[in-house]
């Protein structure tokens, strides 16, 4: 019997799926919740602490008022399933509020937020490639001195070294390619913002061929995650990420059985 397939296909589970096919598929196709992460929380705090900077006039764009937007952003967080699922003890606390501080600190030191024209913020895109929906939330849309798109995205981990920047990079070429399918226009530029220790802007320009060489991999991934639910055959990819899994306990490579994570991913759903 056949797996359904997933609805849509996003920069996020691309990834997910060439990282590790079954994990995609806990994810994805059984819906297995996953344990909330202090750093994945913590990039949700910082990109809403952005997107509040952002609705203000540009004059009011200052490092006083991002850690205000930020007050705001915790105070939301304060009522989030995951971020209470951190079940963070009161230094705990104090340690998420210090990081992500820092991080909207570091964000002023890379670029001056009053020269930016955004246009959409947290900007949700759906195209169709074919038979296929594709989508994904662009976190910052702007227009540069020339009137061309840029597509921005806040990056709160660790930055790539510089034989991991293409890689990276493959999230932000997918938008390029929403745009274009949705807008009618392809952004002149792709950038990547980190905010992590290692503080960071990673820029590339885009092309007619960047942004087909985006269709063609899409469609690739698309055919093999086709494949793997006809015949039920997503593998598991050991490695370091496995010890941030939230699936390890019906993972093959930990002894578990992969049979039952459709019928935990109902039950966790009911």
């Amino acid at each position: 019997m056949a797996l359904p397939l997933p609805s849509t296909l996003s920069p996020s589970k691309v990834s997910s799926f060439t990282s590790c096919a079954l994990a995609f598929r806990f994810s994805s196709i059984d819906r297995l919740p996953e344990e909330p992460s202090a750093p994945a929380v913590k990039g949700t705090t910082v990109h809403r602490a952005l997107e509040l900077l952002f609705v203000d006039e540009p004059d009011r764009r200052t490092p006083e008022r991002g850690q205000e937007c930020l007050q705001v952003a915790l105070a939301e967080m304060a009522d989030d399933a995951d971020y209470i699922g951190l079940q963070l003890d009161e230094a705990g606390v104090a340690s998420f509020r210090s990081d992500t501080s820092k991080m909207v600190e570091r964000y002023f030191t890379l670029e001056d937020p009053t020269a930016i024209r955004p246009i959409g913020l947290e900007l949700m895109l759906t195209a169709e490639l074919g038979s296929l929906t594709v989508r994904g939330i662009i976190d910052r849309l702007e227009l540069d001195a020339d009137g061309e798109l840029v597509v921005t995205d806040y990056k709160t981990g660790r930055a790539p070294s510089k034989g991991q920047e293409g890689s990276r990079l493959g999230g932000v070429h997918f938008y390029s390619m929403l745009c274009e399918q949705v807008l009618g226009r392809r952004p002149s530029k792709v950038q990547l913002i980190y905010l992590g220790n290692q503080p960071q802007i990673i820029t590339t320009t885009t092309s007619e061929q960047s942004n087909r060489g985006v269709e063609r991999k899409v469609q690739a991934v698309w055919s093999a995650i086709e494949r793997a639910c006809d015949t039920e055959d997503f593998r598991p990819h050991p490695g370091p990420l496995c010890s941030w899994c939230s699936f390890k306990e019906f993972c093959p490579s930990f002894g578990g059985d992969p049979a039952l994570a459709a019928a935990a991913g109902d039950a966790a759903r009911s």
